[in-house]
């Protein structure tokens, strides 16, 4: 073989190994999911097909697993304690950037998937998000806070885990469901698909999805964002203005 020759075929094979990866081709029910007066949650459905290279049928199984997160927020965590019979906030911890809503989807449970490092990578399942922790406490002190995170937004449905939530059909059509909760946040969201195969992700894709209030909802919101101290100043004499007025309405009965 001559030089060139096996010179061409060495820059051709990243190509063609490149080539043979199968792809994603996904979609959302929504990219645009509105809040109103009487919202009271949704089910976002993330579904696709597996593309595999010269359009061959695969024998062998892979998994799949959906991802939907955001808006990044800053939050603060706070510890109670029993002090003198009372319950007092005792210890508080930052959080610089953790998402305000995470659901993540697979066909089978992730343990069975990916290994822990995998897992890290692509930051899949709750014990795996990048919470960014503001720092000052000592790992331990750190790591209950961060449990009780995720303890906390998972009572109130913004941090979910479903193994058995996606089903794929002939190995190459996919559909995962969501729940979208009514205390949803607003704000960007990211809609993600990985192809998991032998413990490694062989194949990702991405989705943008926006969750935002609309109508009646939408202007209070924008008022209390533009004017603050005057939304405050009426929402503190709206709240006496109803209250004496059901003391009136009390006394007359």
């Amino acid at each position: 073989m001559s030089p060139v020759r096996a010179l061409l075929l060495l820059l051709a094979a990243p190509l063609a190994l490149g080539a043979a990866k199968p792809r994603l081709v996904p979609d959302v029910s929504q990219s645009e999911i509105e809040i109103q007066y009487s919202f009271t949650g949704a089910e976002l459905l993330l579904f696709g097909a597996i593309l595999y290279p010269g359009g061959r049928t695969p024998t062998e199984h892979a998994d799949i697993a959906v991802v939907v997160k955001g808006p990044v927020q800053p939050l603060v965590v706070r510890e109670k304690q029993k002090v003198a019979g009372i319950w007092m906030n005792v210890e508080a911890a930052r959080f610089r950037s953790a998402p305000g809503f995470y659901a993540v989807a697979s066909s089978r449970p992730l343990s069975k998937l990916i290994d822990e490092r995998t897992a890290a990578i692509y930051e899949l399942g709750l014990e795996n998000l990048s919470l960014s922790p503001g720092g000052g406490k000592s790992p331990e002190v750190q790591r209950r806070f961060e449990a009780g995170l995720v303890d906390l937004m998972r009572r109130q449905q913004l941090y979910m885990e479903d193994p058995t939530g996606v089903r794929i059909t002939d190995h190459v059509l996919y559909r995962g469901r969501i729940a979208i909760p009514a205390r949803v946040p607003v704000g960007d969201y990211t809609a993600e698909t990985f192809l998991i195969k032998d413990g490694r992700v062989i194949a990702g894709a991405q989705r943008e999805i926006r969750i935002g209030k609309t109508g009646f909802e939408r202007d209070v919101a924008a008022a209390a964002d533009r004017w603050s101290f005057t939304y405050g100043v009426a929402a503190v004499a709206l709240s006496l203005l109803l209250g004496w007025g059901g003391s009136l309405v009390f006394r007359k009965g």
